[in-house]
């Protein structure tokens, strides 16, 4: 379970794709706060933005995502990876990453959310 409402940076060249993303984050209770369809405009964002975490397709527009995930890693946010495409196109330092599989159900999402953002455990004693 999460901590409330997180905000998400969204990476997908694929218009129906994102908004299908998108729609799945606010259904959860997070907001998309930026929104991204190219290496060029998800740069900027990844380094101006204000959000809790992100997530990427590896491919976009026939370019890899790999700039955008080191930007990101360097402001210590949290992400993972959407794509139909396996690991092994990731550089070895981003294969650790989760990895939400195309098609994409809610309930993976969900499950990601949780292991990116876990809820310590509430103590018996104060």
């Amino acid at each position: 379970m999460t901590t409330g409402a997180l905000s998400v940076f969204l990476v997908e060249d694929e218009a129906l794709i994102r908004m299908m993303i998108a729609d799945m984050v606010e259904e959860l209770g997070h907001h998309v706060v930026a929104e991204a369809d190219n290496v060029q405009d998800a740069s900027a964002f990844a380094m101006t933005a204000q959000y809790d975490f992100a997530i990427l397709d590896i491919n976009l527009m026939g370019l890899y995502v790999d700039p955008v995930a080191d930007l990101i890693e360097r402001r210590g946010k949290p992400f993972l990876f959407a794509t139909g495409y396996g690991p092994e196109l990731l550089p070895s330092l981003l294969r650790r990453r989760p990895i939400l599989r195309k098609p994409i159900s809610i309930d993976q999402l969900k499950a990601i959310i949780e292991s990116l953002f876990p809820v310590a455990p509430k103590s018996g004693s104060a």
